[in-house]
C-alpha cells in the first residue's frame, strides 16, 4: 500500500483568494490559470495577481494587458 508521500501529486487547478501580498488557498491544487492566456501557473511561481478582480497572471505582460482592458 502506497501513502500520499510516496505517489507523485495528480495535477490539480486550486481555488484561491487572492490577498494583497500573498494568497491563501481555498481548495488544495498544484495550480492556478493565467486570467489572460489560460495558461496552467504552478502556485510556487504564482507571482502576479490582481485583489480587486481577484485573477492570477502568468507574468507581467498579462497583468498590464489586463489593466489596460480594464481601465
Amino acid at each position: 500500500m502506497m501513502n500520499r508521500y510516496e505517489n507523485p501529486r495528480i495535477p490539480s487547478e486550486a481555488r484561491v483568494r487572492y490577498l494583497d501580498g500573498d494568497y491563501q488557498v481555498e481548495t488544495p491544487g498544484t495550480f492556478v490559470r493565467c486570467a489572460v492566456t489560460g495558461t496552467a501557473i504552478p502556485l510556487d511561481e504564482l507571482k502576479y495577481w490582481s485583489v480587486d478582480r481577484q485573477e492570477a497572471y502568468v507574468d507581467a505582460k498579462a497583468s498590464m494587458k489586463r489593466y489596460l482592458e480594464t481601465r
